[in-house]
């Protein structure tokens, strides 16, 4: 089983731009960051720090590019600064909730999985697209008080709900901008 534990952080924007920021602290790969940016035309980029993050999450995900890029990282109380090639993102969030108790995958998979649709439009449970089971168990969430990003230098605007699903995969972040204390458990490729 692959452990990744961290944060996942996204909001939508005027511009129709949709971006999600894995920040991975413990991982079979390391610490890591990497972005997913789904675009206004529906194309789906990956911005990740090497070859080797970037093949990883390519197997998983669903993506039209993928791009190895300089992934910069400044961490804060209750917010993360990315600046990962074109991209400059600041995401802030409130407090939030914590779920501090481990939850078996069965739960994850069952009940918490029915409680993420219901509430979030989001998934705890799937398969990812090269067919290995993936839970999300997620430890605390929030609300994202701030949002910005800009590609090139170019403002993408006040940061909205994600009104378009990315699709990245079978699960998609919550249509309300925020960010979720989160481990990630994949199967072991075979």
């Amino acid at each position: 089983m692959d452990k990744f534990d961290g944060r996942i952080s996204s909001s939508g924007f005027e511009s129709g731009d949709r971006i999600v920021i894995g920040d991975w602290l413990n991982s079979p790969l390391g610490t890591f960051t990497n972005v997913m940016w789904a675009q206004p035309d529906g194309k789906r980029v990956l911005l990740s720090p090497s070859e080797e993050h970037a093949e990883y999450v390519s197997q998983l995900y669903n993506f039209e590019e993928v791009n190895v890029v300089e992934v910069n990282v400044k961490r804060h109380r209750r917010g993360i600064d990315v600046t990962a090639g074109p991209l400059s993102v600041s995401y802030r969030w409130k407090r939030g909730l914590a779920f501090p108790l481990n939850r078996p995958r069965w739960f994850i998979a069952t009940v918490e999985n029915w409680f993420a649709g219901f509430l979030f439009g989001t998934k705890t449970h799937g398969l990812t697209c090269n067919g290995l089971r993936e839970w999300y168990c997620i430890r605390g969430l929030s609300s994202l008080c701030s949002a910005e990003a800009s590609q090139n230098g170019v403002d993408m605007g006040e940061m909205k709900p994600f009104e378009i699903t990315a699709c990245f995969g079978f699960s998609e972040p919550p249509k309300k901008p925020s960010s979720a204390r989160v481990r990630s458990m994949i199967e072991s490729q075979k």
